[in-house]
């Protein structure tokens, strides 16, 4: 009876662990239109696992599901964090792995900063198209308002869906083969550039901008560049420096 008995109890210990485990590190938030991710390192041994917690600030902690003791250094809180005018923090809590007990009655843990979705994710770039006046006067801009991970009634929500009127537009613009650079803000989408040299080539980026957001989250990511023709690179069948060039009608 006693070789059994002995069996068991070593059984028994390989499933429950003693002491504690590593905290994590480098917990941060990474967010960008809306799509937001808790990341941390190191990724944990096979000896413990990660567990996030989350919760509006004063509110109790809850557990994210799909990241319950789990060995990966992110979690997808994207569709958790659903009051975007509201704050948020998270821990990430250090535990045994899966189907292994612990001694331990309050595991080791890493709190994250403070993160407010409506006033701290980044916004992407925006697409755009360039078309040319019918009297050639006026160049203007079509901006693709990018869209966000948030759905309401199975539609997924452009960024000018949520910031609604606060969301502007920032042009950045130059002559082609110039560095000399102006800049304008618009509250459209379609946005008119006028009081540029008729015949020249312009160069355009654009980027989205919140004045209403502190300083270092007011504009987002700027967009790739494009450049309007002009009548002297059509004639002469000069290249543009632009990264994305629109041609225009070549008469032979």
């Amino acid at each position: 009876m006693k070789l059994p008995v002995c069996l068991f109890i070593v059984f028994l210990c390989t499933r429950c662990v003693s002491g504690s485990f590593p905290k994590a590190e480098n917990v941060t938030w990474k967010s960008i239109n809306f799509k937001t991710f808790l990341t941390w390192q190191p990724k944990p041994s096979a000896d413990y696992s990660h567990t996030v917690e989350y919760s509006v600030l004063g509110a109790n902690r809850q557990r994210i599901y799909h990241c319950i003791r789990t060995d990966s250094t992110q979690c997808d809180l994207s569709t958790s964090l659903s009051d975007l005018q509201a704050c948020y923090t998270a821990d990430v809590l250090s535990e045994p792995p899966l189907g292994v007990t612990s001694d331990l009655t309050e595991f080791p843990h890493t709190r994250s900063p403070q993160f407010c979705p409506y006033k701290d994710t980044d916004i992407g770039k925006p697409e755009f198209k360039l078309e040319m006046s019918e009297d050639k006067t006026k160049t203007i801009l079509h901006v693709t308002d990018p869209l966000t991970a948030v759905f309401k009634d199975g539609r997924q929500l452009s960024i000018r869906d949520i910031f609604s009127d606060q969301l502007q537009y920032k042009v950045t613009y130059r002559k082609n083969q110039s560095s000399g650079k102006k800049s304008l803000n618009s509250k459209t989408s379609v946005i008119e550039m006028t009081g540029l040299d008729q015949g020249e080539s312009y160069c355009f980026n654009i980027q989205a901008y919140i004045p209403s957001r502190s300083i270092d989250k007011q504009l987002g990511e700027i967009s790739t560049t494009k450049c309007s023709d002009s009548d002297k690179s059509i004639l002469q069948g000069e290249i543009s420096d632009c990264p994305s060039y629109i041609t225009g009608t070549l008469l032979v």
